[in-house]
């Protein structure tokens, strides 16, 4: 079976480039695929399910409902960009929520954002964020000032990002360790690091491979398990 893995498409209206690239992925790339599997970051951002109808979203959405209805399964995993998606957006498009880790087929699947141990503020950050009670205010306001609080977090991000070393933004090698050996696979699949690539290493006596998906701000690109065999496409 042919099994496909994308994440950090950051798709939105403003980003057109981006939304063509996967709209062409998902009619051509995809198709015919036994599995895709989405692991988190499709949006820029997600304000909550209640604006799955715009129509920008409603377009996403029925891509991904063509793909599931041709039989292709389809999967969903939160990132830090759009933890909020629901119900309502999976049902829609056909896919099913898959917590973050998840073990499917042998392999771990993460964002991979909580093997980032080293940044304390965005692992102090994504606690706040994911608490019920955070939640439950952001959603309790109205769309337009969901879409004014975000727009704000994002610029306040990109100032963060850009006063930090880049190497604590990576995966910690230890966090990466713990997770293959509490899970007991070979094989890790992940994004959220924007650093594309395939990582060995030996843990506990077993030879491990760490697939780190490529963002879609530049080239773009999926990786790709076909009979066990895996390889990062690139275009």
């Amino acid at each position: 079976m042919r099994s496909l893995y994308i994440s950090d498409l950051h798709l939105s209206e403003e980003r057109p480039e981006a939304n063509e690239r996967f709209f062409r992925f998902a009619e051509e790339d995809a198709n015919g695929a036994g599995a895709l599997y989405v692991l988190g970051d499709l949006f820029e951002y997600w304000i909550g399910d209640e604006d799955a109808g715009s129509s920008f979203n409603a377009v996403v959405i029925g891509f991904f409902r063509r793909l599931a209805d041709a039989g292709t399964r389809l999967y969903f995993m939160h990132g830090n960009r759009d933890f909020l998606v629901g119900e309502r957006f999976t049902v829609a498009a056909g896919a099913k929520l898959l917590a973050d880790p998840s073990v499917v087929d042998g392999v771990l699947l993460m964002h991979g954002d909580t093997l980032c141990t080293d940044d304390a503020d965005y692992q102090a950050w994504r606690r706040k964020a994911r608490s019920a009670q955070f939640q439950a205010d952001f959603l309790a306001k109205p769309l337009d000032e969901r879409r004014a609080v975000v727009r704000g977090l994002r610029e306040k991000s990109k100032e963060v990002i850009g006063a930090k070393p880049a190497d604590i933004m990576d995966v910690n090698v230890g966090a990466v360790r713990e997770a293959f050996g509490r899970h007991g696979v070979t094989r890790l699949v992940h994004g959220h690091t924007h650093r594309p690539g395939v990582h060995r290493l030996e843990v506990d006596g077993r030879r491990c491979e760490r697939w780190v998906l490529p963002d879609w701000y530049g080239r773009g690109g999926y990786l790709e398990i076909t009979d066990g065999k895996a390889k990062l496409v690139r275009w």
